[in-house]
């Protein structure tokens, strides 16, 4: 594992799965949209592609993907929130590993995805200095033409946290270094066009040289 501590893990307590399961459990009983994220990434490639859940927690979004019919892959570094993905997906492969940690990360395959999604507020949530690595990490896991889909918070009011951490512009410049061209940029994962509000969603592309 990398030598910081993600915000993550700072702010996480040790039943962090158990919890954040019965969240959203709660969510979908109210009749709340649990499945924005894996709409909007299967409108972006078709049943069959390949997926990375980067950051993937419980497993929503890559379950529900698999269910849609792609081959999915999640990963993440709190062992409390994959014991609850793999109850719940057992046939599916789930990872232990730190996204900022390349050495980490090596068990996750290079350049074999269609698509890496990252949703839930990962990047920001990220170890402080690690966070250009981590999407270098993840670029490289992507075929070349491959998307990297990634949805945070700009401000405190869309955030576990006390103030932003990421801006776009930082964002942007770690995808450019990794090989990413912007090709969307949204307001919420139901496609809605950003206005340069608290939230975003990005869609990058792996360049041909990338």
């Amino acid at each position: 594992m990398s030598e910081s501590r993600s915000r993550w893990t700072d702010i996480a307590g040790d039943d962090a799965g158990e919890r954040y399961a019965a969240r959203f459990a709660k969510l979908a009983e109210s009749g709340a949209d649990m499945h924005g994220e894996a709409r909007l990434c299967a409108e972006l490639l078709p049943p069959g592609a390949r997926v990375l859940d980067a950051g993937c927690g419980t497993g929503r979004v890559a379950i529900r993907l698999a269910e849609l019919g792609y081959d999915c892959v999640g990963v993440d570094l709190d062992d409390s929130m994959l014991e609850v993905a793999r109850r719940a997906a057992p046939e599916l492969t789930w990872i232990l590993a730190d996204l900022s940690d390349p050495a980490d990360l090596g068990s996750v395959g290079v350049g074999s995805f269609d698509m890496v999604v990252a949703a839930g507020n990962v990047i920001p949530l990220l170890a402080q200095g690690t966070e250009a690595r981590a999407v270098a990490g993840l670029a490289v896991r992507l075929r070349p033409g491959g998307l990297l889909v990634s949805g945070f918070g700009l401000d405190a009011a869309h955030l576990p946290l006390a103030s932003a951490t990421v801006t776009l512009a930082d964002y942007d410049a770690w995808c450019e270094a990794s090989g990413l061209a912007l090709e969307r940029r949204l307001a919420t994962w139901d496609g809605a066009a950003y206005d340069g509000g608290g939230y975003a969603v990005s869609v990058h592309r792996r360049t041909p040289g990338g």
